[in-house]
Order: structure tokens, then sequence, then C-alpha cells
């Protein structure tokens, strides 16, 4: 089974986030939105736009938990529940709570350290 097919997100926490957020874009000119994100949109080896985004995010972390990391990556997956399955069959620490938006269809498991990973399946054409 192919499994991650690519990072479709970063996200930081941090104890002062508008602070951090505006170092980011001042600093680094990261396009930071009111969201408190920015989405980076890809684009091929000569620069001309391809289908694809890897979302940038700076919070206070409450939706990190059950970890105390202060960072969660997103993978972007193909197929979420069979991955899930999969990972469950496995013996890994997958955790029940799953969601089904109009963004796609999220999970997420906590790795061997502790830090907790969202699994993220796109919608149909994305």
């Amino acid at each position: 089974m192919h499994r991650v097919t690519g990072i479709g997100g970063i996200f930081f926490s941090a104890k002062d986030p508008a602070t951090l957020r505006a170092w980011y874009q001042k600093h680094l000119g990261v396009d930071v939105q009111e969201w408190g994100g920015a989405c980076f949109m890809w684009a091929d080896d000569s620069g001309k736009p391809a289908t694809g985004r890897t979302i940038w995010s700076i919070g206070e972390g409450d939706n990190f938990k059950p970890s105390t990391s202060t960072f969660m990556i997103n993978y972007r997956v193909a197929d979420l529940a069979g991955l899930l399955k999969a990972l469950r069959e496995k013996g890994c620490n997958v955790l029940d709570k799953t969601d089904d938006s109009e963004y796609g269809k999220f999970g997420w498991v906590m790795d061997p350290e502790g830090n907790k990973l969202e699994l993220w399946q796109p919608p149909a054409g994305q």
C-alpha cells in the first residue's frame, strides 16, 4: 500500500502566536494570513503552478493533544481508512477520532516519541 504521498502542512505551537507569526512574516517573508498561517502553492521545476498546496500555521497547540510537542506534521495520504487500519494492525497508537469535511478526511496517530501526526486524504481531484 502506498502510504504517505507528501506533506500537507506543518503546524507550530507557540507561547505567543501573534509575535511568532509577525517574526516569520517580517524576517522570512511568509505571507501570514488572518487565520494564522500561509498556504504555499506547489510548482514544478520550471516554476509552473502544479496541483497541490502545503499549509504552514502557528497556533496555541490545543489540537496537538494528547502530545506535548510544539509541532505537528500533516502527512498527505491516498487512502486514509486503509492506512489507519494497517497502522492499527501493526500495533500503532491510532487515535479513535477521525474527521470528514469539505477539506478532506483526517485521522491521527502518535509516533513512538509521543508526537501527534495528522494524516490527511484530500478531497477527490486535489
